[in-house]
């Protein structure tokens, strides 16, 4: 017999996650002293100083302290590659180990949510919602100053980014000095959710000020294993906590943050989901709600790589020990330098032909080359520019591999697997490599490192096997639980969030976004949990 010990007490909120979306709910519903509020975190406290320097990426992904370490399938459009699939696993989630990118999208982008059917998701409807929680370094009317959420410029530069830069606009790409404005096509430099160099999570700007209040409680090292149910509504969370087996009851409504990998998966071990495939794993299925865990989309980044000449890059300051300890002192000192860099620091978007009626690629360009997130940086100098098709067409799909909660979940996005994005992908490359041609790059003699010289063709075959070699990942998997009609067979949420079918019960995170935003995708997981937390206070009243 499984012995459960039950938590002292009932919620009105229990919030599963506290990462990006989780924080944000956990503070805005815990604004109602009179409504206590329970959020359950499966990672632990960021209490490790990686997760505060800004370049501590670099040692958080891939590390079981930071990182679920999720791994794809076997992607037959990577040529038979499985690639790690980093998500935080501490409070803050991906916030606390992301490019901290502050990136809003396209307006397109929303206003084809609303044309979807969904009501209140256009871009004039969810702007305020992004300028609600803000405090955005740029004064003027497109963003607001105050907010929890702190955007600022970065504070370093490079000349062979400005080289880059250079080059893009000589290509035809206009200068941009703010991407959130509703149409991102241009280049320039990414704004970034730091407070004078150091990393911004929404644990830091949202939850931890929060967990002074009374009626907010946070739970860490618990691992959700499925929903309680009272008939249709449901009632409470069971989870597992340093061991022990633990059920907490809620008396008004569960909400799911945990994530595009992690809340299809509870919903499914929960008995919501595709029938035969829960029936398949015997589980008792609860609600056939073929759509959970379908519609995985993820932004696709080739990471194109140039050695050049006679221009520094991190590559070689990182080789040398004067160089280390230079960095560490320049941060110490002054929290600047490359201590402080994003994974990224200049972007572009622009578009992979001119038939696209908006700028459907996007650029992260970095002042250093790697094979792979985890390993040393090559030791010869060199820039990588990373490409990702930011609307893709290709559909994957979380599924579960076991009844066994502790058992990830199987992950396959089915990268290029659409003959559109196979298309667009050689098209990337080739628009990758007119930029790099141009005069203001030429000066430091580039020579492609990926994916190289042997791949000189111009056939789009051969351009897209390429692609299938380079590609990874760029850490945006959204859409595994999306909102829809009521009529829409594989929508799992309505527009105000509620699993459709079930009472009390909500998804409130990048899972539910119908289709993938065209561009990073943290700040819009955190403007859905603004607007869900607003539409669940609604509706209690």
């Amino acid at each position: 017999m499984v012995t459960v010990v039950p938590v002292e007490g009932d919620f009105d909120y229990i919030i599963v996650g506290a990462g990006s979306a989780g924080c944000v709910l956990a503070n805005r519903l815990s604004a109602d002293p009179t409504k206590r509020v329970l959020i359950l975190e499966a990672g632990g406290k960021d209490n490790w100083i990686w997760f505060h320097i800004p370049v501590g990426y670099l040692f958080a992904i891939g590390n079981p302290r930071a990182d679920w370490m999720f791994k794809t399938e076997a992607e037959p459009g990577l040529n038979g590659r499985a690639l790690n699939y980093p998500r935080g696993k501490v409070i803050g989630g991906c916030s606390a180990i992301n490019g901290m990118i502050y990136m809003l999208g396209q307006a397109t982008d929303y206003d084809q949510w609303r044309q979807l059917g969904l009501p209140g998701w256009s871009w004039d409807d969810v702007r305020p919602y992004f300028r609600k929680h803000v405090d955005h370094f740029l004064v003027g009317e497109q963003h607001a100053q105050g907010g929890e959420w702190r955007v600022e410029q970065q504070r370093l530069s490079w000349e062979i980014l400005e080289a880059f830069r250079r080059a893009a606009i000589e290509y035809g790409i206009p200068e941009s000095i703010d991407f959130n404005r509703g149409d991102n096509e241009g280049i320039g430099y990414f704004h970034v959710n730091q407070r004078r160099g150091r990393r911004w999570s929404a644990a830091r700007g949202f939850l931890k000020p929060a967990l002074k209040r009374p009626n907010l409680k946070l739970e860490t090292s618990c691992q959700a294993e499925s929903i309680l149910f009272d008939g249709k509504r449901a009632g409470g969370i069971r989870f597992r906590q340093n061991g022990v087996l633990r059920d907490v009851k809620c008396r008004g409504e569960v909400i799911l943050a945990a994530g595009a990998i992690g809340s299809p998966h509870l919903l499914m071990l929960s008995g919501i989901g595709p029938a035969a495939h829960l029936g398949g794993h015997g589980i008792d299925v609860r609600l056939d709600k073929p759509g959970v865990g379908q519609n995985l989309q993820d932004h696709l980044q080739l990471r194109t790589i140039y050695k050049v000449a006679g221009v520094k890059t991190l590559n070689a300051i990182n080789a040398t020990l004067h160089g280390k300890l230079g960095m560490g002192l320049d941060y110490v000192l002054r929290r600047r330098g490359p201590m402080t860099m994003a994974p990224s620091q200049l972007g572009a978007f622009t578009k992979s032909d001119p038939s696209q009626d908006r700028a459907n690629i996007q650029y992260h360009v970095q002042p250093l080359s790697l094979e792979k997130f985890g390993d040393a940086l090559h030791p010869f100098p060199a820039f990588t520019a990373s490409v990702a098709n930011l609307r893709p067409t290709s559909r994957g799909a979380v599924t579960l591999k076991s009844a066994e909660p502790s058992q990830a979940p199987a992950i396959a996005p089915h990268y290029l697997s659409t003959d559109e994005d196979r298309r667009v992908a050689a098209d990337s490359i080739r628009v990758t490599r007119a930029i790099v041609s141009q005069p203001s790059l030429r000066t430091y003699l580039p020579v492609e490192y990926l994916p190289g010289e042997s791949v000189r063709s111009d056939d789009e075959a051969a351009l897209a096997k390429a692609a299938g070699n380079i590609g990874t990942t760029i850490f945006h998997p959204v859409g595994t639980a999306k909102m829809g009609r009521d009529d829409d067979p594989r929508a799992v949420v309505d527009a105000r969030l509620r699993v459709i079918g079930i009472d009390g019960l909500r998804v409130i995170d990048a899972s539910v976004m119908p289709s993938i935003t065209s561009g990073n995708t943290n700040s819009p997981t955190m403007m859905i949990a603004e607007k869900g937390a607003a539409m669940v206070q609604e509706d209690a009243r």
